[in-house]
C-alpha cells in the first residue's frame, strides 16, 4: 500500500484527540509559570482565525488568551496554537485552489507585536498585498515587516 500524504484539509481536520488540558510542569513551568494549559485542536484555532473581520486583525496571543478562557485554564500551549495557524492558513490556500470562496482570513493573524508571518502560503509579498486591500499599512524593521499600528484594528 502506497503512502499518500496529508492534504492541509486534512490536517487541520485531524484533532488527534485534541483538546487536551493539564498542569503545566516540567521545564515549561520555569518559563511560564504554574497553572494550567490546554492543547488546542487545530479547529479551535482555524475557528478563531476565520471570525476576524475584514479590517480587523488578531495575533497568536490573543489567539491563545481566548483559547485559554475557553477552556478555563491559565495558557494555550505557544507551539501548538503558532503550528494550527500556520496549518490553518496552508489549508485556506488548498481551499481557495479547490474553488472554494469563503476560507480562513489566515493574513489577519499576525505574530505577536504585529510582525507578519513570512511561513504563510504567499510571504511576505502576497500578506503585504491582502493587507493593504484591507486598508493596513505595512512597514518593514530590518528585515521583518509588521502592520502599523495594528493595536487600533484588533478584533
Amino acid at each position: 500500500m502506497a503512502y499518500r500524504k496529508k492534504t492541509w484539509r486534512e490536517k487541520l481536520a485531524d484533532s488527534k484527540g485534541l483538546p487536551k488540558t493539564g498542569p503545566i510542569t516540567g521545564r515549561m513551568s520555569t518559563r511560564w509559570g504554574k497553572g494550567t494549559m490546554v492543547i488546542p485542536a487545530p479547529l479551535e484555532v482555524d475557528e478563531i482565525m476565520r471570525a476576524v473581520p475584514k479590517g480587523k486583525l488578531t495575533t497568536i496571543d490573543h489567539i491563545r488568551a481566548a483559547l485559554a478562557k475557553k477552556h478555563r485554564v491559565t495558557l494555550a500551549c505557544p507551539l501548538c496554537t503558532g503550528i494550527f495557524a500556520w496549518i490553518a492558513a496552508h489549508a485556506a490556500e488548498e481551499a481557495r485552489a479547490a474553488g472554494e470562496k469563503k476560507i480562513t482570513p489566515y493574513w489577519r493573524t499576525l505574530k505577536n507585536g504585529g510582525e507578519l508571518n513570512a511561513k504563510y502560503p504567499g510571504g511576505i509579498a502576497d500578506l503585504k498585498r491582502k493587507l493593504a486591500a484591507e486598508g493596513h499599512r505595512v512597514v518593514a524593521k530590518g528585515k521583518k515587516f509588521f502592520v502599523a499600528d495594528f493595536e487600533k484594528a484588533a478584533a
